[in-house]
């Protein structure tokens, strides 16, 4: 596939936290319909790769294109309501309900409300919509950040460590997600740890170590 169609263009890429380098030149290729695994262990850098995907770090150095966009531009805000990213720590307003980070999540993006109320019950919560974030254990806040992918639905899919905390009956649910992104002609990657239970949902896998891509 051209270049051109990639939804990630990483050459030799580069990222700063501070004075410290995170990453270094690090080529990384995903197209449409991929799942990529990336593995490494912990402070390998993984973290940081999804951020610089997901345009919240600018790169230091290298070039990056995600969805067409080059990451040193303007332009790379215009790209983020299309990319989905689901971190160790749940970025969800803890004094809201679980229903009504959905709904503000929907309204930020323009879409009806009742969408909120419908992937709140696919991923099993739709008996706790009026429960506060702030008093719901991680594996419910995590369900609703499932929830928040199902109802944005992103061309680009970022999981940090996808199975953290989760019950048999949600890992099967981050399955059916990743499913559904790669038919729409999406793509994902998954950064973990845990290669055994990853492997069934990517297409391919990278290793991350000494802050590059092997």
């Amino acid at each position: 596939m051209p270049a051109s169609d990639s939804l990630i263009l990483f050459e030799g890429v580069a990222a700063r936290i501070g004075v410290a380098t995170i990453l270094r030149d690090v080529d990384l290729v995903v197209v449409p319909g991929e799942s990529v695994g990336l593995f490494g262990a912990n402070g390998a850098g993984k973290t940081t790769l999804l951020r610089v995907i997901a345009t919240l770090l600018r790169p230091s150095g290298g070039s990056a294109r995600v969805l067409g966009v080059d990451l040193a531009s303007q332009d790379r805000f215009d790209i983020r309501p299309r990319i989905g990213l689901i971190g160790h720590k749940p970025a969800l307003y803890p004094e809201l309900s679980l229903l009504s980070n959905l709904e503000f999540s929907a309204r930020i993006a323009g879409l009806d409300l009742r969408l909120a109320r419908k992937a709140l019950d696919q991923v099993g919560l739709a008996q706790a919509a009026t429960r506060l974030v702030g008093e719901s254990s991680y594996g419910m806040q995590r369900r609703v950040e499932f929830a928040r992918e199902i109802m944005l639905d992103p061309d680009l899919l970022l999981l940090d460590e996808p199975h953290s905390a989760l019950d048999p009956s949600a890992i099967e649910l981050v399955e059916h997600i990743v499913a559904g992104v790669l038919e729409r002609g999406g793509a994902v990657v998954l950064a973990s740890h845990d290669v055994e239970k990853v492997a069934p949902m990517v297409t391919r896998t990278a290793e991350l170590a000494g802050g590059t891509v092997a």
